[in-house]
């Protein structure tokens, strides 16, 4: 039996008035009620400098040499970096079918594209957004001023970025194909960004709360596009108000605003015009009050018809949860009963690249054959569930979760995804459930343990995605 994690020392007398400080620098209200969370961060840093409390922690903060280089740290630590390519799917085709298509056909005489990924993490946004431009431009990018740049208050995430590799993880939704296409192979299941695309990004160090101060730089301005997209759900609701009001006084004139699924507010709409596009809504700033015509969506003449982001996501108003379809490993073979078509690994490799291809009624099929030879599949009867729920038959899903649970009790990344199908369901007491289960299973694992069928996902991975979609606010669909 696995040792127990001895319990978190509680926090010391001068964790309140560090806590303050945390949330005042960083806007990070995110943390006002999750005193443990904050703590168990802050304990890194504590144990990395050898000091024993928080009041002489801040006062290292507050060393004018030393400072400086330990905020950063600090704030490396509790900020939350889960990102991969493409992210959103439903946003990504309303840019690639409409709001790139709009911004270059209105700019064609000034030839001039600027965005900025506000809180870009460690860059798998901008790369993305490098990426559609290159493909929506085609020839013509030689001749064009494109310029994206990618800002975050995270240090070591911005290195990370400009490093430009990535690992299977944040490649998750991209076939074979596009990472052949748009990466190279360096090394250890790393992939690095085609310079190409590389060179229409910078990355450059940015606190948010410098919009509201007047110490944001002053080139950043004048944007067609800014994305800032599960970045404020760390700030107070006034706080984000005013955060997205000043992002759109950045905004070019008729220039685009993409936000979060999960950061809607009615009074967006007050300071920008909604566009409603297909599974998302998207903002723009325009002159005076006459409404903006909706645009037409714009077909470009390159081979990017043939391309689009991988797995498109569950509605929003369903939910603001994301299904990311592990890789799927070779499962061992036990004799069977019944004939099968195929051997079960080439079917686990089919039922992936269905998937991948975005025909789930294929995979479930294919989900069905495999399980028929080996019905006491904990691995396949996840992976149907998971395919089950990309149809939108969450039913079916939950009981092929709930299947490979009772074969496997352990199972982490099931527990897991069935958590995040019932808190889509509304039903947030038993969501709430299976994602504690999840954190149970890794809980005494090492924070590099990989998981099974995690496709590259840590211990720690898992437990910080779990406490953030424990965190988030859940829409209501029905009760438990």
């Amino acid at each position: 039996m696995a040792a127990r994690p001895a319990p978190v020392p509680l926090p010391d007398s001068g964790f309140p008035h560090l806590k303050s400080r945390v949330i005042e620098r960083t806007g990070h209200f995110y943390y006002q009620d999750k005193d443990d969370l904050l703590w168990e961060r802050v304990r890194k840093r504590l144990r990395a400098r050898g000091l024993s409390d928080s009041s002489a922690y801040l006062a290292l903060l507050d060393d004018p040499i030393s400072g400086p280089a330990e905020w950063g740290k600090l704030e490396a630590e509790i900020t939350i970096g889960e990102t991969f390519f493409f992210r959103y799917a439903e946003q990504f085709a309303a840019l690639r079918e409409t709001i790139l298509p709009e911004i270059i056909a209105r700019k064609a005489a000034t030839r001039r594209l600027r965005i900025w990924s506000a809180g870009c993490s460690t860059g798998a946004e901008p790369y993305s957004l490098a990426i559609l431009a290159n493909e929506i431009l085609g020839g013509n990018l030689g001749t064009w001023r494109v310029s994206i740049v990618g800002t975050d208050i995270n240090d070591s995430f911005l290195k990370a970025a400009r490093q430009a590799q990535f690992g299977k993880w944040a490649l998750r939704s991209m076939p074979e194909e596009q990472r052949q296409r748009y990466f190279t192979d360096a090394g250890k299941e790393q992939w690095e960004v085609r310079r190409e695309f590389r060179s229409l990004v910078r990355f450059e160090r940015h606190n948010l709360l410098s919009l509201l101060d007047g110490t944001s730089p002053l080139e950043l301005t004048d944007f067609d596009l800014i994305l800032c997209r599960n970045v404020l759900i760390y700030f107070h609701p006034d706080t984000v108000t005013r955060i997205v009001g000043a992002l759109r006084d950045r905004l070019d004139e008729d220039g685009w605003m993409l936000l979060g699924h999960a950061e809607p507010n009615p009074v967006f709409a007050t300071m920008m015009q909604a566009l409603s596009l297909p599974g998302t809504v998207a903002y723009r700033r325009g002159a005076g009050d006459a409404p903006l015509p909706m645009p037409a969506p714009l077909q470009p003449k390159t081979t990017l018809q043939e391309w689009k982001p991988l797995l498109p996501e569950p509605k929003p108003e369903a939910s603001v949860q994301r299904i990311a379809l592990p890789r799927l490993p070779k499962a061992p073979q036990k004799p069977s009963a019944f004939p099968a078509p195929q051997k079960t690994g080439n079917l686990l490799g089919d039922i992936r690249a269905r998937a991948d291809a975005g025909d789930f009624a294929a995979a479930a099929d294919l989900c069905r054959m495999a399980l028929i030879a080996e019905p006491l599949n904990a691995v396949l009867h996840f992976y149907q569930g998971l395919v089950l729920r990309a149809l939108r038959r969450s039913d079916e899903a939950e009981k092929s979760f709930l299947k490979s649970l009772y074969l496997d009790r352990s199972f982490a990344m099931a527990h897991y995804h069935l958590g995040l199908l019932l808190l889509a369901e509304g039903r947030s007491a038993p969501g709430r459930r299976s994602l504690n289960h999840a954190a149970q299973s890794v809980a005494a694992l090492a924070d590099d343990h990989l998981l099974d069928e995690g496709d590259g996902v840590t211990a720690k991975d898992l437990r910080d995605l779990i406490r953030m979609h424990l965190d988030a606010p859940m829409p209501s669909k029905r009760k438990a």
